[in-house]
């Protein structure tokens, strides 16, 4: 089993006996863990992310904070016990306080592994749990993966433990880890962090305020980013992880952890319902600063002001464009003001991070037209088949049968047809056009009856999307049919069908 980082998270409301709370953090990643770890990609950035949102909505000044990124053991035990040793002597009387400690990085059972220097959880605990602080809060994330996450090491290893039940010192503790015992915590390539704190950042940023009292507690938190976490992290290779929570607070009914209220140089971004959208930084990086999935409750972050982009995936389409957040407004996504490109032409763009292929059946009307005796004649039918949407190209295989006569004559003729075809598409507009070759054989109208043969195709097709996942599709084949009674027939098929993306 591999391990999982550690992170701590702390934020508390004041209760009625006294008047102020001041809060503490010390903030830790690391992306390097030991030499047959992995290397991670997030681990940092999300300590910095993390610091940024406890300053902004957390109520944890600079001053107050110590970020540490890539640092060793010993400069996190020293950075532990200087924030105790300040909490001890410089909170005034009155004066409720709060200790933070995040970490995120590579770990297992007996130790964080900060590079090639390790510290013991037991000390950690330790440290956390001594401190004068009112409230200390403890998070554990770790991140593994493969092509498309990052799970942390390279060799199984015992699962990391805490001490949850040992005494407290003060008025109590806040544990949430990111995956339990048994299962490995992941990060996203596409998200730009791990799963567990990128929507434990976008629970405190509003998504998680269930009553919607401006206030997200801890409770309100854990709830949204376990939820969230799961959903995400079932879709990978690595597995789903179960976040966990353990809350030992006294004479406390909950935890604030953000205060959307507090940051009154902040504004309000809203989502619309019907898809799951990520907000991003519009710099170099392109940062995901939060995310609303489709059925949530709450459809609000807020966000420094600025400029973000925004990216909806309907059931439909992907929904791509830019908003500017005033401080002190509330931001509505128009939707119909958004660029909207339907999932074939995603995939066709290579948006392997979004969407790697699509697919979907059709079926519709076909004809066969060819010259009997010099009559044109058309045998009308049905066509049914499925088509795989790929970056550079597209398949569809499809069963066709077709019955009528030719001309005059009291003779049916019958056609049935099992056919590939492969297509390369152009997107013009909301429509594409597409070229392609197919082969198949069947049963086709020679002379006076239906003989086996084989066919050759040159194809021209053209799809329009109609509505929801739905796409009408009208395609033209040019058909050189070849067998021992085919004296070199040439058929064209006009084809119109009606097809859906799944």
């Amino acid at each position: 089993m591999i391990a999982r980082g550690l992170a701590v998270l702390a934020i508390a409301s004041a209760t009625p006996a006294r008047a102020e709370t001041e809060r503490f953090a010390v903030i830790i990643g690391h992306n390097t863990g030991a030499a047959d770890e992995q290397q991670l990609r997030y681990a940092e950035s999300d300590a910095q992310r993390f610091a940024g949102l406890l300053g902004d909505l957390g109520g944890v000044p600079d001053e107050n904070q110590i970020v540490l990124r890539g640092k060793t053991a010993e400069q996190v035990r020293r950075a532990l016990i200087s924030t105790n040793e300040r909490i001890r002597t410089s909170l005034r009387s009155g004066t409720d306080s709060v200790l933070l400690v995040y970490y995120s990085g590579h770990g297992d059972a007996d130790a964080l592994h900060l590079g090639d220097t390790r510290l013991p959880l037991r000390e950690l605990e330790a440290l956390v749990r001594s401190s004068s602080a009112s409230v200390r809060v403890l998070v554990i994330d770790s991140c593994r993966s493969g092509s498309i996450t990052r799970v942390k090491g390279s060799a199984p290893a015992r699962p990391l433990t805490l001490a949850t039940a040992a005494p407290l010192f003060a008025e109590g503790m806040v544990v949430l880890t990111a995956s339990t015992l048994g299962e490995d915590a992941q990060e996203s390539d596409q998200l730009g962090g791990s799963f567990f704190t990128h929507h434990l950042l976008s629970g405190l940023r509003g998504a998680a305020d269930e009553d919607g009292d401006r206030l997200v507690t801890v409770a309100e938190a854990f709830s949204y980013t376990r939820d969230q976490t799961i959903v995400a992290s079932s879709r990978t290779l690595a597995g789903t992880q179960h976040p966990t929570f353990h809350y030992d607070l006294r004479g406390r009914a909950d935890l604030v952890l953000a205060d959307l209220g507090a940051a009154a140089a902040h504004g309000t971004l809203t989502l619309p319902p019907g898809a799951t959208w990520l907000v991003l930084r519009t710099a170099a990086s392109r940062t995901v600063v939060g995310e609303i999935v489709a059925d949530a409750r709450r459809r609000s972050l807020s966000l420094r002001p600025g400029t973000y982009a925004v990216r909806g995936r309907a059931r439909d389409a992907l929904l791509d464009g830019r908003v500017a957040v005033a401080a002190g407004l509330d931001t509505v996504v128009d939707p119909t003001k958004l660029d909207r490109t339907t999932y074939a032409a995603l995939v066709r763009k290579g948006k392997g991070e979004i969407l790697r292929g699509v697919s979907g059946p059709f079926a519709g009307f076909s004809a066969v037209t060819a010259a009997f005796y010099g009559v044109l004649d058309a045998l009308p039918g049905i066509v049914v088949g499925w088509t795989w949407v790929r970056p550079s190209f597209t398949l569809s295989p499809r069963i066709a049968a077709m019955r009528g006569k030719a001309g005059d004559e009291e003779v049916v003729y019958e056609l049935v047809t099992l056919d590939m075809r492969v297509t390369r598409a152009w997107d013009l507009g909301r429509s594409s056009l597409d070229l392609g070759v197919g082969i198949g054989g069947g049963f086709f109208p020679l002379g006076y009856g239906s003989y086996p043969a084989v066919h050759v195709d040159a194809t021209l097709g053209l799809n329009l999307p109609l509505w929801g996942r739905t796409y009408l599709g009208a395609e033209i084949a040019a058909q050189a049919v070849l067998g021992a009674r085919s004296e070199g027939t040439a058929y064209l098929t006009p084809t119109l069908f009606l097809g859906v993306w799944l």
